[in-house]
């Protein structure tokens, strides 16, 4: 990470989708060096919202801007949905592939620790296809963790793992991304509760945000911590109240 963490301010945003408002002149500060996770039905506009700060699509209303007042191009790490792996390429040039985009030299050996992070130190030389769904996720994880950029955007980033597998990825991201501001989507409300620093309800048609109260303690929370599973039970109640 070569820059601090901005915090990240969308002003009076609006989206509409299939001629209907998805979005109406949301404002929000998301917290620099914080990592903000971020919940809500399916359909709600949590993805949109994400690809918009990314930079991969244009708000139709408002703007979205860093605190320091510097493009955020060049200073995010996005992990989407998709793991977007390169069928013809094993698995450490997959994760170094954005170095290689930029003409950077390649440090295979950082991904190939960052591959023993995730637990894939066994499949460095497998390509995409000889990989489970689960496994592909993770090597979608090491490539952002390669790129160390300030801001990291993850989209459903642990959807593909096995409930051991995913605590553990969750242990890992916790620790690794501690410091830069991080948004992520997720539909789990214990992964909520145990990664954020600030939780958010993302609700209704056009769509509003809601903070949640977030159990104490430093992320990532211990998955049987008593204040976690009790938050927990409270975020659930509210998903299904919206």
């Amino acid at each position: 990470m070569t820059l601090p963490p901005p915090a990240i301010r969308l002003e009076g945003v609006g989206l509409d989708f299939g001629g209907a408002p998805l979005l109406r002149d949301m404002d929000l500060c998301i917290e620099a060096g914080r990592m903000t996770v971020l919940l809500g039905a399916s359909g709600v506009g949590k993805t949109s919202l994400l690809r918009m700060i990314a930079g991969l699509a244009r708000p139709g209303r408002g703007r979205i801007v860093a605190s320091d007042g510097q493009p955020l191009v060049g200073r995010i790490g996005w992990m989407g949905q998709q793991d977007l792996l390169l069928p013809w390429a094993d698995v450490v040039h997959n994760v170094m592939l954005g170095a290689r985009l930029r003409g950077v030299r390649p440090e295979p050996e950082r991904a190939r620790h960052l591959l023993g992070c995730v637990g894939l130190a066994d499949r460095t030389t497998a390509r995409p296809a000889a990989l489970s769904g689960g496994q592909r996720q993770r090597v979608a994880l090491a490539r952002v963790l390669y790129e160390d950029r300030p801001v990291i955007l993850m989209d459903e980033p642990f959807s593909a793992l096995d409930s051991i597998t995913r605590a553990r990825m969750q242990d890992l991201a916790g620790r690794m991304l501690a410091g830069r501001t991080v948004v992520l989507i997720t539909h789990d409300p214990l992964e909520a509760c145990r990664l954020a620093d600030t939780m958010l309800l993302m609700a209704g048609l056009p769509a509003t945000i809601h903070p949640l109260d977030v159990p104490p303690g430093p992320v990532p929370r211990m998955v049987d911590d008593p204040a976690v599973l009790a938050a927990q039970a409270g975020v659930l109640r509210r998903m299904l109240a919206q």
